[in-house]
């Protein structure tokens, strides 16, 4: 039968050892290449390498920014505390400038109370010698014939001021 022979479709000799190809060996690496690329240094250079550098100059510069930029930021500070003592002064001084303004109007409203119409004629009586107008002493006027408008003319026209004074006449 066709199932007994259960290799037949494969060819296991291509797995085996003696069969695969041998891959060619990597060369060897040149001495050039075997040598390691680290460098040494004596342990003297190391200490003196790793030793801070402090260059004067550097130094100077970074103090004197140091110092320009804390006398900068201490001027704003400075500043804005000023500016706050002034804005309570402001507003200290605005409580009192209301406090005022309402003191003078009630002071105004009791003098205002206090003259009364019978005082001011009281006064006006007595120490300016004034009295109430007797109806002898009034006089009326009348104007029982209406308002009039009186348009007042140029003596002085010439011809044709005269002529459009005429037709406007006859419109009105």
């Amino acid at each position: 039968m066709a199932y007994e022979n259960r290799s037949a479709a494969y060819n296991l000799e291509t797995f085996s050892d003696n069969a695969a190809k041998k891959l060619p060996k990597k060369k060897q690496k040149t001495e050039q290449q075997k040598k390691t690329k680290v460098v040494t240094l004596p342990q003297e250079a190391l200490v003196k390498i790793r030793r801070r550098k402090h260059n004067p100059f550097k130094l100077f510069v970074g103090t004197v920014a140091s110092v320009a930029i804390t006398a900068i930021v201490g001027a704003i500070i400075i500043g804005q505390v000023q500016l706050t003592e002034l804005n309570q002064q402001i507003i200290t001084a605005e409580a009192e400038l209301k406090n005022a303004q309402s003191t003078y109007t009630q002071r105004q409203m009791s003098l205002q109370a206090d003259f009364t119409t019978n005082d001011i004629e009281k006064f006006a009586r007595e120490n300016l010698g004034m009295s109430k107008a007797e109806n002898a002493q009034k006089e009326f006027v009348s104007l029982s014939q209406g308002d009039k408008a009186e348009i007042s003319e140029e003596a002085n026209q010439n011809f044709f001021q005269r002529i459009i004074n005429a037709i406007t006449g006859l419109w009105s």
